[in-house]
């Protein structure tokens, strides 16, 4: 099959023949339809991602596609049926799962980290009956992509962990994938969303996702401006870049006993968080990372119901020859790019 391959960390991304996966006893592998360009990808090519460890890899985690085969011990899915997967694939078998939270499986694997990815024609994907989310036939599998990991992760943060309610103030500092997933499931929730971002393109994506305010976080006064817009602050923050000066803007843009969620990767090492302020106005610092397969079907629904439309944060799509280039530059161009394999 053909695949995105570099050997080593921030080296050439180069499109190659490898070998095919097999399917795992009880695992799947999916035949890659689209495959989404995530920030999260260009973490692991730099080497920011321990779950790295060896070398050639394959990078890619957030797909959509029809199952090609299926181990002996998978009972539940079968070749033909047209899928997508949480970038979280849990084993269903540990205390986390057993409790409903495999999106923090304490055995889980993630395609693109632990093992090779899909920047490729095909890709294995272990416990097949716990994490393979069947897709309504007429969902598009570009759109369908884009929900393992961006959008499901901010549903989730939004939803789920935020606790969102109608009228409250919500500011999204970073408007990539996540954060203009965030921004329109806050806004369908009944937000009032500030957008924050340093790029005018991205904060207009923000708009059309339904931000009712933007803000230009250039003058690095983002935290300030958003106290003021909101008359204290807002109720719920959330970082979906991942850096240490958006994480802060985040928790100082809060008002007293608001809620901060960090959602995007922060890169190895310390990350300086104010917890004078963090315990002077009582606020919630919160982690959320992905959803379990078994949680998507609100999420469906909603897209079924035209409340949510995942399919318009996708401004560009891409084949594999792009690939390469695309992640390296991840970042110039807004809004999701997808990759097409086969294309």
């Amino acid at each position: 099959m053909r695949a995105v391959v570099f050997d080593r960390f921030a080296g050439d991304l180069d499109v190659r023949e490898v070998p095919e996966p097999s399917p795992a006893p009880h695992g799947a592998v999916i035949r890659v339809e689209a495959t989404g360009l995530c920030r999260s990808d260009w973490h692991g090519w730099q080497g920011h991602d321990p779950d790295i460890t060896s070398l050639p890899h394959v990078p890619g985690h957030e797909l959509a596609g029809v199952v090609e085969a299926v181990g002996p011990l998978v009972r539940g899915r079968r070749p033909g049926a047209r899928v997508t997967v949480p970038f979280v694939c849990a084993c269903g078998s540990c205390t986390a799962c057993a409790s409903g939270d495999q999106q923090v499986c304490e055995r889980q694997t993630q395609p693109g980290f632990t093992h090779w990815g899909s920047f490729a024609e095909y890709v294995a994907i272990d416990h097949a009956d716990v994490n393979l989310v069947e897709l309504p036939q007429d969902m598009p599998f570009a759109t369908a992509a884009a929900l393992g990991c961006r959008f499901a992760t901010a549903f989730r943060a939004v939803v789920q962990v935020g606790g969102v309610r109608p009228g409250e103030w919500v500011a999204v500092h970073g408007c990539g994938g996540v954060g203009l997933s965030a921004v329109m499931i806050a806004a369908a929730a009944g937000a009032r969303v500030v957008a924050v971002d340093v790029s005018p393109e991205a904060l207009e994506l923000a708009r059309q996702a339904g931000a009712a305010h933007l803000l230009d976080a250039a003058d690095g006064h983002a935290a300030d401006r958003v106290r003021e817009l909101t008359g204290g602050g807002a109720d719920v923050s959330i970082d979906a870049l991942g850096s240490a000066p958006t994480c802060a803007a985040s928790i100082l843009g809060l008002r007293r006993r608001g809620r901060h969620v960090q959602v995007g990767l922060l890169p190895g090492g310390q990350t300086p968080v104010p917890m004078d302020r963090v315990i002077g106005y009582e606020l919630r610092v919160l982690g959320s990372h992905g959803m379990a397969a078994h949680a998507y079907g609100p999420m469906l629904e909603l897209i079924r119901a035209g409340t949510l439309h995942p399919e318009r944060l996708v401004t560009r799509t891409i084949g594999l020859a792009e690939a390469g280039e695309a992640l390296a530059s991840i970042g110039s161009v807004p809004g999701v790019t997808m990759i097409l394999p086969r294309a």
